[in-house]
């Protein structure tokens, strides 16, 4: 069986060598669809693309928020490299501002270490693999306590529509029972009513009062919409057991379940039956919030 997972969680992962350590850092809400977001230091940019694809096998749904942070443990293959051209570009129009501002004072050093680009870090090729190896190893140790922790609350999550579910079961059954005397009672309520609208003089014609209660009896029965009730309470409770990625899936299977609760509502003619239906339709509202955090 596959875990219920959350759309919202965190993970830190971290990896060194004895030259490098990374820490990564994923965070995850609610979303449609799997978007990821992902910042590096630039000399490892060049790593997105495979950052990405390891994400996409493990996280289906939701906005993805990766973060990735190094530290140099002593010289490596890492180099720091002054940007000449752009430096040179800078002083020029430094040169042209002072000049047009009428400044005495020149630009040191500390101010064009302070502006981007000026210097550049860079990975030599010789080291990429061995740095992707520390790097994917974080990343890993990242995902797999994001993913506990999206379990954890998933289980939350589950155990809560489940309980939802089964107070639903036990208002249908309510229904079904009320449903099962709506039609007699009716009758006698039509019965009633016409005979206090007629004297003695006349008779009820039993032949238009019996075509009145089966049009009744026909408009009311809400026998069909009970069976597909169950039958879709049932199919999501079978569905969150399985677990996985059901987070769209359970969503549908919502959506039928608020279907049938309307007509049931639409329908009725008992108050019994409408008090019941309203509160289904709390639990169906408490089980929707709890669904949209489902992955």
């Amino acid at each position: 069986m596959n875990f219920v997972g959350s759309m919202t969680g965190f993970g830190k992962g971290e990896h060194t060598n004895e030259n490098i350590k990374f820490s990564v850092e994923i965070k995850t809400i609610n979303n449609r669809y799997n978007d990821i977001n992902i910042r590096t230091p630039k000399y490892i940019r060049s790593f997105e693309d495979k950052i990405r694809r390891i994400i996409k096998k493990r996280i289906s749904r939701g906005r993805v928020d990766v973060s990735v942070t190094y530290e140099m443990l002593k010289e490596s293959d890492v180099e720091v490299k002054a940007n000449i051209p752009v430096a040179i570009l800078y002083k020029k129009a430094l040169e042209e501002l002072i000049e047009v501002l009428e400044l005495e004072e020149s630009p040191s050093l500390d101010t064009y270490l302070k502006l981007p680009d000026i210097l550049e870090t860079r990975k030599s090729e010789e080291g990429e693999d061995e740095t992707w190896i520390v790097l994917e190893e974080a990343i890993e140790n990242s995902i797999k306590e994001l993913i506990d922790m999206r379990n954890i609350e998933g289980e939350e999550l589950k155990n809560d529509i489940v309980k939802q579910a089964h107070r639903i079961d036990v208002l249908i059954d309510e229904i079904e029972t009320y449903a099962g005397t709506v039609v007699e009672e009716y009758k006698l309520k039509l019965e009633n009513r016409i005979s206090e609208l007629l004297t003695d003089k006349y008779t009820i014609d039993e032949s238009k009062l019996s075509n009145e209660i089966v049009f009744f009896a026909d408009r009311a029965d809400i026998n069909e919409e009970i069976v597909r009730f169950r039958s879709h309470i049932k199919q999501m409770v079978e569905t969150l057991n399985k677990g996985g990625v059901i987070g769209r899936k359970l969503d549908f299977i919502l959506q039928e379940i608020n279907r049938e609760a309307n007509t049931i509502a639409s329908k009725s003619s008992s108050v019994d039956i409408t008090q019941r239906a309203v509160e289904v339709k709390n639990c169906i509202e408490k089980m929707r919030e709890q669904v949209q955090n489902i992955e």
